[in-house]
């Protein structure tokens, strides 16, 4: 019931991309349908109706990743204050995102029951004709391979969903080469050295570099009798109303609160020191997956272009070697795009840039990971159609309904999900952009920094898409 009212209660823009989840679950659902009907043709021949249904794994694929995306974006399922206390944690959010997954896909699948049902002639008692074999007029449709197939698409995508979305804790911060790990009592981390009972609980013990540390002689009390404590660190120092620790690296502060550390503090034992300068933002690390990416691409081509006999058309299935090396080469790519997109956005600040190549090239830095995995996903999908197409058609044959309508399920879906991952990333810069705003950027300038990153991965996406869909290409045509 939760999940329905943040249904019907959702902005249009989400209620769109939950129609292109439905929609896509629905084109999944009847292509199922379609290899069901396949294989109660009389006529039909079990390893072609296997390899139909084998064909669906990659538009079931592209409708889960949708999904994915779509629930990531989905703003009634976000973590906000407040929710906890009424019991909608991060795992019941979790959940009713996956419920809402669920319930979107059912209704696909159910859409797709009803246009199967028709173009059969059971809902009208007059068959769609023209070639149809894969609709099985006047066979009687199996029940529980019906309903197992229609469950498939909502149960992969809720599973996914809940997967992809399940609470993480928050991994303890990296100590210093030098630092005491934290001690027992439940705490992360083991140390050799015992400690006795209540050891943990001493202010500032686990967080001590070594030994036990003494406050400064003049370190008083502040405003209500409050003790102000102060313990050695390496660096700045971070301060409360009433305390001040002192860590390693960032230094924040508030006006009622003394902040120090032994070296801060004069000689006389002032706990009002200033705290020492703030430490420079590490650089952004590159994605690791760049250079698996091209060895993978590379060994798909390989193995396609030692695998494949020569003579072109025929069908996919009499070239498994081919098939196995162009799904390489489409894997490799997909790995390779949040590397590319890092990559690309160094390549905008070189040579002396100027402030909108700065802001451009740090953005798509920052997000090499979130646009660049769909971005790649597009590129090897764009790549794997025209090779398969090439493959299948080598003379522009006549084009079946059912693969139109796959192509046009996997790729609808990837492009799709690259909008939705466009979306989220405009979501998380909504503070950054408002904060730009505020200091005096004008809104050109970011307008201009986006279509600046726009063009940018176009440029190195596009010719390299093409030239890899070429290559596969090659020895499937020879």
């Amino acid at each position: 019931m939760l999940a329905l009212r943040l249904t019907r209660g959702a902005r249009p823009a989400v209620h769109l991309r939950r129609l292109l989840v439905t929609t896509a679950s629905a084109g999944t659902g009847f292509l199922l349908l379609c290899a069901l009907g396949h294989a109660l043709g009389g006529t039909a021949d079990p390893p072609a109706s296997a390899l139909r249904l084998a064909w669906c794994a990659a538009p079931l694929a592209a409708t889960v990743y949708l999904a994915i995306a779509v629930a990531r974006t989905d703003p009634a399922t976000r973590p906000r204050p407040g929710l906890s206390a009424a019991g909608l944690g991060p795992a019941r959010l979790m959940l009713v995102s996956a419920a809402t997954t669920a319930l979107a896909c059912t209704l696909g699948s159910m859409v797709a029951l009803l246009v199967f049902l028709h173009l059969r002639g059971d809902l009208t008692g007059l068959p769609f004709g023209g070639g149809t074999d894969f609709l099985a007029a006047g066979q009687p449709l199996p029940v529980p391979a019906t309903v197992t197939l229609l469950a498939l698409v909502p149960l992969a995508a809720a599973a996914s969903v809940a997967t992809a979305l399940r609470p993480r804790e928050a991994r303890p911060p990296a100590t210093r080469p030098g630092a005491r790990g934290f001690g027992r009592f439940g705490a992360y981390g083991r140390t050799a050295d015992k400690e006795t009972f209540g050891a943990y609980a001493r202010f500032g013990k686990h967080l001590a570099s070594g030994g036990r540390t003494r406050r400064p002689s003049g370190a008083g009390q502040t405003g209500g009798g409050t003790a102000t404590a102060t313990v050695a660190s390496a660096g700045a120092a971070v301060g409360t109303a009433g305390a001040a620790v002192g860590t390693a690296g960032a230094a924040v502060g508030t006006p009622e609160a003394a902040v120090g550390t032994p070296e801060a503090s004069g000689a006389d034992g002032d706990a009002g020191a200033a705290p020492t300068a703030v430490a420079p933002v590490a650089p952004l690390a590159a994605p690791s997956g760049l250079p698996w990416g091209i060895a993978v691409l590379a060994m798909g081509l390989a193995v396609e272009a030692l695998t494949s006999p020569s003579g072109s058309g025929g069908t996919p299935g009499d070239r498994p070697g081919a098939l196995v090396g162009l799904a390489l080469a489409a894997i490799g790519l997909a790995l390779a795009g949040p590397g590319l997109t890092h990559l690309c956005g160094r390549l905008l600040q070189i040579v002396r840039p100027g402030a909108l190549r700065l802001l451009a090239g740090r953005a798509l830095m920052a997000e090499a990971t979130r646009i660049g995995r769909p971005l790649g996903v597009v590129s090897a999908v764009t790549a794997a159609t025209y090779a398969m197409a090439a493959l299948r058609y080598p003379e522009a044959g006549a084009i079946g309904p059912l693969t139109v309508l796959g192509a046009s399920l996997v790729t609808g879906c990837t492009v799709a999900t690259l909008l939705t991952a466009a979306v989220e990333a405009r979501q998380d810069r909504a503070d950054t952009t408002a904060a730009l705003l505020l200091l005096g950027a004008p809104a050109t300038t970011l307008r201009q920094a986006a279509a600046l990153r726009a063009g940018a991965l176009l440029a190195l996406f596009g010719p390299l898409t093409v030239i890899v869909a070429q290559v596969s290409a090659l020895p499937l045509t020879r």
